[in-house]
């Protein structure tokens, strides 16, 4: 049976896939205008790629309280303006002929710590908006949209970038945020925020309530080392197959658009069976079986070759991972969200993201170093061995029986 939720879901539903696929047709823009419009060296292009998820998440860590103690739409709205003036400077600035790689690694920074405030104030807005049992289909159909947009969103941008230029896509992406404003403009009702006393100061030590709130809940911690070592040793090996199918093995560049966009299709399955397999097995059954297997399946990169089977092993592999992925991930986010108290969900969701980043840029440092030690297929097959462990983190049954005290936040009043 298919749950109608509110107009209100619907315009935050709406804002947050334009702004998704403008950011997916947009995937890959920056080191390509780095190489063929700078001249930058691999060093360069690996470094806006590690900069901007490090420097971003550390900019973005002090914004936590300060997101928790306003409005959310407001902030929504400012960072989808902060999103679209950075971005929207490149292509001026490449019209003027005046573009520069510090510009590329400014803009990569303003828009990612503006992503990962955005994502936090929208995760506690949702929490406001929707309530019950409703939040498990929400989040699916947010992972969902995300999987469709990373399926479909790089090869409408490689199209559009061979047409006219990669600047253009990047372009489209910048006025993807106007249209995720104008969206979260469209939003009516009431709003929420945490109380404060004004005449209380925002203390050093406040910036550590959402590790704090994060580790003293057993089943969040468990969640959040599961969830941020899973993603970490991921996308650590991201850069690694790019080599190896590229450079290595020869991968045309259509393949290798095909090996990691068909996939992303098994992520909105997996979102879409979701809540339907919560409903026949059990919430807790179905976060760990689907956890397990997620672990599981990236060891079969081990046995990448050239040619047609290499590209159907990655194909049915990353198939297989991201269809888990799409029935885990609306699960992981519900629970987050449902053990998370109101005052603290911005808060909470900031450390997450920002302690994610961090994780995934320490480890493709790592795991680059170590391809070049051992070649990028053994640094592969690593990573998928040490994900064999992960699933030791996943919360037990009591852990999740023990729910936190709720802490109302303050409903701020329609605008």
């Amino acid at each position: 049976m298919r749950v109608k939720l509110d107009a209100s879901f619907g315009w935050l539903w709406s804002a947050y896939a334009v702004s998704t696929y403008g950011t997916w047709i947009a995937f890959g823009a920056f080191p390509l205008i780095a190489v063929r419009e700078l001249h930058a060296s691999a060093f360069a292009v690996s470094l806006l790629e590690a900069a901007g998820l490090a420097v971003a998440a550390i900019i973005a860590f002090p914004l936590g309280p300060w997101v928790e103690r306003r409005p959310k739409r407001p902030v929504m709205i400012a960072m989808d303006l902060a999103r679209f003036l950075a971005m929207a400077s490149v292509p001026a600035a490449y019209l003027l002929g005046s573009l520069s790689y510090g510009q590329l690694l400014v803009v990569s920074v303003v828009s990612g710590a503006a992503s990962i405030t955005f994502t936090a104030a929208s995760g506690a807005y949702l929490k406001h908006l929707v309530r019950g049992d409703h939040l498990l289909i929400a989040s699916g159909r947010f992972e969902g949209t995300s999987w469709v947009a990373t399926a479909a969103g790089p090869p409408l941008g490689g199209a559009l970038s061979g047409l006219l230029g990669p600047v253009v896509t990047i372009l489209a992406d910048s006025l993807s945020y106007l249209l995720s404003a104008l969206g979260v403009l469209r939003i009516r009702g009431g709003d929420v925020a945490t109380r404060r006393d004004p005449a209380t100061r925002l203390r050093g030590a406040d910036l550590l309530d959402g590790w704090r709130f994060i580790l003293h809940d057993r089943a969040l911690r468990r969640l959040f080392l599961n969830s941020t070592l899973v993603g970490g040793l991921i996308m650590a090996t991201a850069p690694l197959l790019a080599v190896l199918l590229l450079g290595e093995y020869h991968f045309p560049a259509w393949q290798y658009g095909l090996a990691f966009g068909l996939p992303a299709l098994g992520g909105f399955v997996g979102a879409r069976l979701c809540a339907r397999l919560v409903r026949r097995h059990g919430r807790y059954r179905v976060m760990t079986v689907s956890g397990w297997l997620r672990s599981l399946f990236p060891l079969g990169l081990a046995f990448l070759q050239p040619g047609l089977t290499g590209l159907l092993t990655v194909i049915v592999v990353e198939g297989l991972l991201i269809t888990c992925m799409g029935v885990f991930n609306p699960i992981h986010a519900t629970e987050r969200l449902q053990r998370t108290p109101a005052d603290r969900a911005a808060q909470v969701l900031t450390t997450w993201s920002v302690s994610s980043r961090l994780t995934q840029a320490t480890l493709m440092l790592i795991w680059g170093l170590l391809a070049t030690l051992v070649g990028p297929l053994a640094a592969i097959v690593l990573s998928g061995i040490l994900l064999l462990a992960t699933p030791l983190l996943l919360p037990r049954r009591s852990d999740l029986l023990v729910r936190p005290p709720a802490q109302p936040a303050e409903r701020v009043p329609a605008a």
